[in-house]
């Protein structure tokens, strides 16, 4: 993917679900990329829409690979190339059990035909090493095996995990376009199907390979040549029995790829109507609240029962192909046992071959189609793990981009640096633009010195949470730069304060550790906000999200603010859901507990004015917002103060004159 395709979207947060959708249902020939030494570059354009599809699969599974193989490279896991050098080692002694299993087969109907009690006897008694010696291995290998996938998915999980938090890219996913919805579903459920099954393939493949190989030399050598009288002539046919069971095995598997060569494209619809129908059901558990008060449980059903709907029609058309997939290894399974007895008959009939050749020939037969028919059984599977493949390579293709897009200039990115004296946040040229290439704030130049109140303002849709988005690193696309006094530690207050799960003394203190305070400290801090009725209930894991309402939450929010003392704090409509009287005591507690701290502040109401001791003011306009003034709400002595004042003047008057 090339980097101009990760661009911020509309400020109103996203596109909708279903044009986003069709857009990726149909990709565009440049949109298909190939890796090329690590990196995305676009194909052909000229490439036809399918040709463009089965490139874009191609490069979803390779750069599946190029991140899952690391598995096995330097510095990660040390017991990997131990336990897959062990697994494939106990699949090739299996084998060889397997092999003794068969001959013993032999000698047992041998001694039976013979009715020689004494051998029928001795190998009664080595059948039981036999079976505990396979059996033991079998065992070996499900711990080796599962072993290894637990620790593939566990060290994929933790690198795909970490990328996705790194740098706020788990907030920036929903602001640019590309096929990574619901990252959730796809670390969890598709990311451990794409490390089950791979193990399970090729210790499968492994296994029938080898046991292919070994009982096709069994069939050879026992079968011989069969001569057949046709019209007077006799015909005569080497390895009968080989060549039957590459036919048998030719006809299965070839009616098997006829037949179900739409899984993969039906299991990869499944696997995106189900995580449709989770992301559905979420955003009815995180706003039941807001549901609940608007009455919109029927509206909501019925994008629910919309989506339910079509994750039962995925599975319907999927249940199709298991149907007739089961029809041939069903047919499949009950013709392999017959079929050689049924070929060896004569041979045991004229006396040239003995009974317990013929069962040896049919459990060699039975072995040797099992391998052959191997891929039959498991194309369910591997049509599975192809579409959870895709859907993980699509989330890592996105994270490609954004840290692409980190390393490089073409997007346009918000550099962060130091200021270069005692101010404590500076925007120099700041820019912030939106995906049709305009800006929302344009050309922003700001000084904010240590314990300013600085309250911005400004219509709707004039870009003032995007201004403070961008401020605190969460939006990075646009021009110049915003710049911190160093080792000044930011602290954002959103609209909506984040819950965590546990208890109420973890929602208090997070993100730091609960511990980290006393109980003392942190009931102290509940109190000052007007919680104090909650102190009983700190150590209680309830679901606080669902429990506490808007104005708690916020209350909540600026304790935990208290806690934390930060040197700059960003208030996001952080008293919206206050009402006057509260929103006063919030603030009055603020600058009471934390006197120096320095506050940029996203508000409408004009109360909080009286909180601030400087107003800037962003009109819209249509080239992207400017900042219009830039204004003391409070007398200010000195005459530094009255100089930065007028420089600040001078560079809005020299901005207005450009534009």
């Amino acid at each position: 993917m090339s980097e101009a395709q990760f661009k911020p979207k509309s400020a109103d947060g996203a596109k909708s679900r279903d044009a986003e959708k069709s857009r990726q249902d149909k990709p565009s020939a440049v949109e298909v990329a190939s890796e090329v030494g690590g990196e995305a570059a676009p194909l052909d354009p000229e490439l036809a829409p399918e040709e463009a599809e089965q490139a874009r699969k191609r490069y979803l599974l390779r750069r599946f690979w190029i991140s899952a193989r690391g598995y096995w490279g330097r510095g990660s896991d040390g017991l990997a190339w131990p336990f897959t050098i062990g697994l494939l080692i106990l699949i090739c002694v299996n084998v060889g059990f397997q092999y003794g299993i068969n001959v013993w087969n032999r000698a047992i109907f041998d001694a039976l035909e013979q009715r020689d009690a004494h051998t029928v006897y001795f190998l009664s008694a080595i059948f039981v090493p036999l079976v505990f010696g396979s059996g033991s291995l079998v065992v070996a290998q499900v711990f080796l095996r599962m072993t290894i996938q637990r620790r593939w998915r566990s060290w994929l999980t933790t690198a795909v995990i970490a990328r996705w938090l790194a740098n706020g890219r788990y907030y920036q996913l929903n602001l640019v376009g590309g096929d990574h919805q619901n990252p959730e579903a796809r670390i969890s459920e598709d990311l451990r199907i794409a490390t089950e099954s791979p193990v399970d393939f090729i210790a499968g493949v492994l296994n029938a390979f080898l046991s292919a190989s070994t009982f096709i030399v069994v069939l050879w050598t026992i079968g011989g040549a069969l001569s057949l009288t046709i019209a007077g002539s006799s015909v005569t046919i080497p390895g009968f029995l080989v060549i039957t069971a590459v036919i048998y095995a030719a006809i299965t598997s070839t009616s098997m790829a006829v037949i179900g060569r739409h899984f993969v494209h039906l299991s990869e619809e499944k696997n995106q109507a189900e995580a449709e129908f989770r992301y559905t059901l979420t955003r009815v558990r995180e706003n039941g609240e807001s549901i609940a008060l608007l009455g919109g449980e029927e509206d909501e059903r019925s994008g629910i029962d919309k989506n339910f709907g079509h994750v039962l029609r995925q599975w319907a058309l999927l249940t199709g192909q298991h149907m007739r997939t089961a029809l041939v290894s069903q047919g499949s399974s009950l013709f392999a046992p017959v079929v050689p007895i049924l070929l060896c008959a004569p041979k045991f009939l004229e006396g040239s071959m003995t009974l317990g050749q013929v069962m040896q020939a049919a459990s060699a037969f039975a072995i040797v189609q099992g391998a052959f028919g191997w891929l039959v059984d498991n194309y369910p599977r591997l049509a599975d793990w192809n579409a959870s493949a895709r859907r993980i390579a699509s989330l890592m293709r996105s994270l490609d981009g954004l840290e692409r897009a980190e390393q490089s200039d073409a997007l346009g990115r918000i550099q962060r640096g130091e200021t270069k004296d005692d101010a404590m946040l500076s925007l120099d040229n700041l820019s912030v633009t939106l995906d049709d290439g305009t800006s929302v704030v344009k050309e922003t130049e700001v000084v904010i010195e240590p314990g300013e109140r600085v309250l911005v303002a400004g219509e709707s849709g004039s870009g003032k949470s995007t201004l403070v988005r961008a401020v605190a690193g969460l939006w990075p696309w646009g021009g110049g730069s915003v710049n911190f006094h160093a080792e000044r530690r930011l602290f954002m207050l959103p609209q909506r304060p984040y819950i965590p799960s546990g208890t109420l003394r973890r929602a208090v203190a997070y993100p730091a550790a609960a511990d980290n305070w006393t109980m003392k400290e942190i009931k102290a801090a509940l109190d000052k906000v007007g919680l104090a009725y909650l102190a009983e209930k700190i150590e209680e894991d309830a679901p606080w999200d669902q429990t506490l309402s808007g104005g708690e939450k916020q209350r909540l929010a600026f304790a935990r603010l208290l806690l934390h003392s930060p040197d700059i704090v960003v208030l996001d409509e952080a008293t919206s859901a206050l009402d006057e009287k509260s929103q006063g005591k919030m603030m009055e507690v603020l600058l009471h507990e934390l006197p120096d701290v320095t506050i940029i502040s996203v508000a409408h109401r004009a109360e909080l004015e009286a909180f601030h001791s400087r107003k800037i003011t962003l009109e819209r306009r249509k080239g992207g917002a400017k900042l219009v003034s830039d204004i003391d709400l409070v007398r200010r002595n000195g005459r530094r103060n009255l100089l930065a004042r007028l420089l600040r003047r001078r560079r809005l008057d020299r901005k207005a004159a450009r534009s």
